[in-house]
C-alpha cells in the first residue's frame, strides 16, 4: 500500500519555497524519490505531519 508524502523545497533561512506531492511505499523509497528534487534546494521530506527527514542540495560533479 502506498502513502502520500510530500517534498518540500527550502531556501538557506529554511522557508518552504515549494512543495511536491508523490506517494511510496515506504519511508525509505520517500527518501529515495525525494532526491531527484536536491536540483533546486535543499528539500524536507513529510508524511502527513511526521518529517521524515531532511535532503541536502545534490553537488553536482566536478568537471575534469
Amino acid at each position: 500500500m502506498t502513502r502520500q508524502y510530500r517534498a518540500y523545497l527550502v531556501d538557506e533561512n529554511g522557508v518552504f519555497r515549494s512543495a511536491e506531492a508523490f506517494e511510496a511505499d515506504s519511508d525509505a523509497s520517500a527518501l529515495r524519490v525525494a532526491q531527484q528534487f536536491t536540483r533546486r534546494g535543499d528539500v524536507e521530506v513529510w508524511h502527513l505531519d511526521r518529517k521524515i527527514g531532511l535532503l541536502t542540495q545534490a553537488t553536482p560533479p566536478v568537471a575534469a
